[in-house]
């Protein structure tokens, strides 16, 4: 048996967490509703049981000798240095938090045995699960984006994550690339998010409708005449039954996705992107004016080895990458 870890995906709706072996991947998970309203402690609790249900059920052949830690990705500002989470979007109540160290101690309170935890931004845990284990294998350098609710990044150069001296690196989502557009995110106008973030997906297809009457008639038939219900994967299938309108929505998704692209290639000379996250399943519908837009935006000297690759591991990649935290 390889070393092995045990790698928890912290989010606001759901807490995901897996026995990990090195060599052999995902032996156990398991997932439970977070509990938001409890606050950083009653987190703690559920992260602590959690665990403990992991050791219960794992397989006998594991080795206490072989134990890496317990690798954790969390939303929010991530001092890996310090353990601490703070403002992490999605759990109310949290300012900044000593994370790692509660953790710990919730455990040897449980175990009555140290257990090394490792905690990282839930991004760069995602980016870090590609490159050990799923699309970014091939890539020495590359940027991780997770399109979904938000629009998330890691960065990394040359296999190891790249944090920035403040921890906050790979933030394209948060990149600015219409600065005087309507779109407002988080106070700030015109950045990728504000533009692509899953309801502003869906509010500029509804846009669109209003000033196309009669345009939106295969739309309005997939959420059943009530825009109210529309989402991004009515629009994705109206697109691949040729619906011109949902097919404007895609082309704009992948422009300014390709446009965030090309800016990141033009300052850190980066030419390999990841993309994942639930959005990221219509596919060449963003893939190909992703592209189009970068070959645009960019000098030709930038396109030479130019590759969007759709990540691989799908919900698991926070598990598998907090996990690969702690065999490095």
């Amino acid at each position: 048996m390889s070393p092995w870890a045990i790698g928890i995906d912290l989010g606001g709706t759901a807490i995901k967490a897996a026995i990990v072996g090195m060599r052999e991947g995902i032996l156990l998970a398991r997932t439970i509703p977070t509990d938001t309203g409890s606050g950083p402690e009653g987190i703690v609790a559920q992260l602590s049981e959690l665990v403990g249900s992991l050791h219960e059920g794992a397989p006998a052949n594991l080795s206490g000798s072989e134990f890496a830690g317990i690798g954790l990705g969390a939303p929010g500002a991530v001092d890996t240095e310090k353990g601490t989470l703070s403002y992490p979007p999605n759990l109310p109540g949290w300012i900044t938090f000593p994370l790692r160290d509660k953790l710990q101690e919730a455990l040897r309170e449980s175990f009555h045995a140290p257990a090394p935890v490792v905690i990282e931004n839930d991004a760069n845990v995602a980016a870090y699960g590609e490159a050990v284990y799923g699309a970014g294998r091939r890539f020495s350098d590359f940027l991780m984006v997770t399109l979904g609710t938000g629009v998330g990044g890691g960065i990394v150069l040359d296999r190891k994550l790249y944090r920035g001296p403040n921890g906050t690196a790979g933030e394209i989502g948060f990149m600015i690339v219409d600065f005087h557009g309507d779109a407002m995110h988080a106070g700030i106008r015109g950045t990728i998010e504000g533009m692509i973030g899953k309801e502003h997906i869906v509010a500029y297809a509804r846009r669109l409708i209003c000033d196309n009457p009669g345009a939106g008639s295969a739309l309005s038939a997939l959420c059943g005449h009530d825009y109210a219900a529309l989402s991004p994967r009515h629009i994705e299938q109206a697109a691949k039954e040729g619906d011109p309108l949902s097919l404007a929505v895609w082309e704009r998704v992948g422009s300014v996705l390709g446009v965030g692209f090309a800016n990141v290639a033009a300052l850190m000379d980066i030419r390999k992107f990841v993309v994942g996250g639930g959005i990221s399943a219509a596919g060449s519908l963003i893939f190909e004016p992703a592209l189009r837009q970068y070959l645009d935006s960019t000098l030709p000297s930038m396109h030479e080895g130019v590759e969007l690759a759709p990540a691989e591991l799908g919900n698991t990649a926070g598990m598998y990458g907090a996990a690969a935290l702690c065999f490095v």
